[in-house]
């Protein structure tokens, strides 16, 4: 069950290694783009490619739909990035179901556990596989398995490290399961750190936070969605994506989101130092490395980021 690419891995490394597939769960097609032509989802193109038998429940507590998955008769569930299922459906195999989360439960339990690792400036992460219970990631600890967050990652390239590392996770707690010799762990009481989902009030740029604060939260965000601003130049005020980024850690007098420009580099005044800006996209425009937009786009002397 799952819907996104990094669903897509666990599935390809399930099907290459043999596993027996009896159904692949995932999102209904949705509408997309002007022509609001139909998209399915990275899941389903794969399912297709491989002839594997595809359900795309609107509603997962439809009695059609649990009586479709029942005459399936799955022995075990795999849950990948999909979303919240009814008991009914997580108790129907005699193996129950599990589910492999890009986090170290029980922290970052939620949507975005990829993202709010780097923007909080954390450096380990790791991939969990947990039996499901009727609460949001809560249930029982099977497998987990560590990995650093580099200074310099992005939320682009953890993920697929998370992607493959999951992959290898899910198909040891298969063979666990298979095996009898499964043994589970309750997930520890700590102070929770929550992996939210993301939208424009949480994925703006504060440019009064502190440097490594604001450092993270772009790499946390790159290359998607993307962290935001707007650029005050002149009269116009533009919405502006930031991807790529480096920090500079030096003492200076400008006022802080304050633009400076050369020829060759763009960079902001931060508190205690600058982000300097590498790759962006201005509204209506493609996404661009600085030099290129230098090229073609003055910014004023009062040129502010807001």
């Amino acid at each position: 069950m799952g819907t996104p690419d990094f669903a897509v891995t666990i599935l390809r490394h399930l099907v290459d290694n043999n596993y027996n597939i009896v159904g692949v769960i995932t999102a209904a097609d949705k509408p997309a783009g002007r022509g609001r032509k139909l998209n399915e989802s990275d899941v389903k193109k794969y399912a297709l490619s491989k002839n594997l038998t595809i359900l795309q429940p609107q509603n997962l507590k439809n009695e059609t739909f649990q009586q479709e998955l029942k005459a399936l008769n799955a022995d075990l569930q795999i849950v990948v990035a999909f979303r919240m299922l009814p008991e009914a459906v997580w108790k129907m195999p005699k193996f129950g179901t599990f589910n492999l989360h890009a986090s170290l439960l029980p922290q970052y339990r939620g949507a975005a556990p990829i993202h709010w690792a780097i923007i909080n400036g954390e450096t380990k992460t790791g991939v969990t596989t947990f039996f499901i219970d009727d609460k949001i990631d809560t249930g029982e600890i099977i497998l987990q398995k560590e990995t650093a967050i580099e200074d310099t990652e992005t939320v682009g390239t953890l993920h697929d490290k998370l992607m493959f590392l999951g992959a290898d996770l899910v198909s040891k707690t298969i063979d666990l399961i298979s095996d009898g010799n499964i043994t589970t762990k309750k997930q520890p009481v700590l102070e929770e750190k929550f992996a939210p989902k993301l939208h424009p009030e949480n994925t703006k740029i504060d440019w009064s936070a502190p440097l490594d604060s604001i450092y993270n939260k772009i790499r946390g965000l790159n290359p998607f969605p993307a962290a935001w601003t707007i650029v005050k130049n002149e009269d116009e005020e533009i919405s502006v994506k930031i991807y790529a980024v480096q920090k500079e850690i030096s003492e200076h007098q400008f006022n802080v989101g304050k633009i400076i420009t050369t020829k060759k580099e763009l960079k902001v005044a931060v508190n205690n130092g600058f982000i300097i800006i590498d790759e962006l996209k201005l509204s209506g425009k493609k996404k661009m490395d600085s030099k290129s937009l230098l090229n073609g786009y003055t910014f004023s002397q009062e040129a502010e980021m807001l």
